[in-house]
């Protein structure tokens, strides 16, 4: 459960309201110029995804190190707390500052994190790549989660697939990285990329908690009026990565009960999907998909589906 927010308030001055985290702008290169040598034995030059060290440091407490790009790696740092459960509001960090010459993410907290010691002996080791570890138990959050009402269409399905396919990215110029999107509907609202699916989910719930939905005063900035979390009941949540147990808590955590992959999804990745009726689309590519659970959540349209016309002789 997330702490309460700031009350709303017709008032244009909120002096006891706290601000949004200050975050750097610490982008870094996300590809790597090298030297290969190709089939016909010419060398040439190629682009590689680059991948660093970030270490992050939570009051000056050296906490875990992640395995990044760099495309945004506050948000990262932010959604990594948060998808940890180390951090139940966004209210709750003062500041992220990232230092590439050190290879360090700094965050200061308003208030400490309680009993962080205690939180963090616990790691379970999952199937993750590039990030892929989580503090204390896995399938704590499960039963407190209840993921509200939302469809998707299939012809939204097949916009969100597009859409993907359509996209300038890493991927398409270096290879070897996932990407990870967040949709309302047909309408990509972020994009982010890095080595590990982990990193790229965790980079858009920070995300999330940085655009929070509002409904500010006349004359009241939005970081200072009646901020709301971005709610995901109406959001669509898609990887390029497999569904593992983690990724759809990731995804329920965020309140998102739809997400698609281009890839499959493990067994123990449906058995969380199905307890929590989320709906678990894989293997979505072009107009081609299997839903794995939760298909009351789906409304099908199978007249998009283009049949193959038949050849000569009764043949398809």
């Amino acid at each position: 459960m997330t702490s309460p927010l700031p009350p709303c308030s017709d008032s244009p001055a909120l002096p006891d309201v706290p601000a949004l985290p200050r975050l750097t702008q610490a982008r870094a290169p996300l590809t790597h110029h090298v030297e290969v040598v190709n089939e016909r034995g010419e060398s040439e030059q190629v682009q590689i995804p680059a991948e660093r060290p970030l270490t992050i440091y939570v009051d000056k407490r050296e906490l875990v190190t992640l395995m990044t790009l760099g495309a945004q790696p506050e948000l990262l740092v932010l959604g990594y707390l948060r998808n940890q459960r180390l951090v139940e509001s966004v209210f709750d960090i003062e500041s992220i500052t990232v230092d590439w010459e050190v290879h360090a993410a700094a965050v200061r907290t308003r208030h400490g994190i309680a009993r962080i010691d205690e939180r963090t002996a616990s790691k379970v080791v999952t199937t993750g790549c590039g990030q892929g570890s989580v503090f204390g138990g896995l399938m704590d959050e499960v039963d407190r989660i209840a993921l509200p009402d939302a469809q998707l269409t299939q012809a939204q399905l097949y916009g969100i697939v597009n859409a993907i396919r359509l996209k300038e990215s890493t991927y398409k110029s270096a290879g070897s990285v996932h990407g990870c999107a967040l949709f309302q509907g047909e309408e990509l609202l972020t994009f982010v990329e890095d080595v590990g699916r982990h990193n790229a989910i965790d980079t858009i719930a920070g995300w999330m908690w940085m655009n929070p939905e509002t409904a500010a005063a006349d004359g009241v900035a939005s970081d200072s009026a009646c901020a709301m979390p971005m709610s995901g009941a109406d959001k669509v949540f898609y990887t390029t990565g497999r569904l593992t147990s983690e990724m759809v808590i990731k995804s329920a955590q965020m309140g998102v009960p739809i997400v698609v992959s281009r890839s499959g999804m493990t067994q123990m990745g449906h058995a969380v999907a199905q307890q929590l009726g989320l709906c678990a689309i894989g293997r979505a590519t072009n107009r081609r998909f299997v839903c794995y659970s939760g298909a009351h959540r789906l409304v099908l349209q199978p007249e998009l589906v283009v049949v193959p016309a038949a050849r000569p002789g009764g043949e398809v």
